[in-house]
């Protein structure tokens, strides 16, 4: 059995990790060069870093903060954020990232999922997803609607059809945060991220409202998540990665104590 995986979250606005609820009122955290070490140190899986205002500013992702936190870790990372070509898929590939995520370039152009999959594999390309939730189930039969930029446009396609149609043009990973639950610690959205697992074949990693090491044990359990981000839960120094897996683990679930 794949053992889950627990990856933390530096989103990153102005060379400084950020943290907010429902992409709104957000702080700071703290270095993302030192976060992403201590990070890897503690005993993570991977990584994941967003560049959170480039897509919405229109310009290119922060490839020097790229390439110092590849310098940085010796874990999987991720990367995404003002990508909008292949060219700036290769480029956050060559400065040391093992996956591209893309969400607004995706939607405005999926041509790109397939471009990116048949140049770089699939297994670098991570389709980054932001559903709200909706009462229309007419237009949104599963009850949840895209939405890009950081939660500022409305897409009209519905989330489910959305991952689909994404693994077929060959995204190998689809990582599922929940506008609703995101920054919360109330719990991952499990109901949506249940219906993501059941319907496509490819990892699906949970992401937005994990407060607790329970939380990732419902997610796992509950949803079939193969893997969760953490970020809230961590970045206060409530939880440290150690101690969530030791949890996990006493719940009979396969994960990596350490690298």
């Amino acid at each position: 059995m794949l053992t889950k995986r627990i990856i933390p979250c530096l989103d990153v606005r102005n060379k400084r990790v950020t943290k907010g609820v429902k992409f709104q009122n957000n702080v700071d955290i703290g270095d993302p060069i030192e976060l992403a070490l201590e990070y890897s140190k503690g005993g993570c899986d991977e990584l994941v870093f967003y560049d959170i205002t480039a897509s919405a500013e229109k310009r290119k992702i922060d490839l020097d903060m790229v390439k110092e936190i590849a310098r940085a870790i010796r874990i999987p990372f991720s990367v995404g954020g003002g990508i909008s070509t292949l060219d700036d898929m290769y480029d956050v590939l060559y400065a040391g990232s093992e996956k591209v995520s893309i969400n607004s370039l995706a939607v405005n152009n999926p041509d790109m999922i397939s471009e990116g999959a048949r140049i770089f594999g699939s297994q670098c390309i991570v389709l980054g997803m932001d559903p709200v939730s909706i009462s229309d189930r007419v237009n949104y039969p599963s009850g949840y609607e895209i939405t890009i930029r950081g939660f500022r446009e409305r897409t009209g396609l519905d989330a489910l059809e959305w991952a689909k149609k994404a693994e077929s043009l060959g995204v190998g990973e689809i990582v599922v945060n929940s506008v609703d639950a995101d920054g919360t610690r109330e719990g991952y959205e499990l109901n949506l991220t249940c219906l993501i697992s059941e319907n496509v074949s490819i990892p699906v990693v949970a992401s937005g409202g994990g407060g607790t090491p329970q939380h990732l044990i419902d997610v796992f359990t509950e949803a079939k998540a193969d893997a969760a981000i953490i970020a809230s839960m961590i970045h206060t120094g409530d939880y440290t990665i150690a101690g969530i897996k030791e949890e996990i683990a006493e719940a009979g679930i396969p994960i990596r104590k350490k690298w």
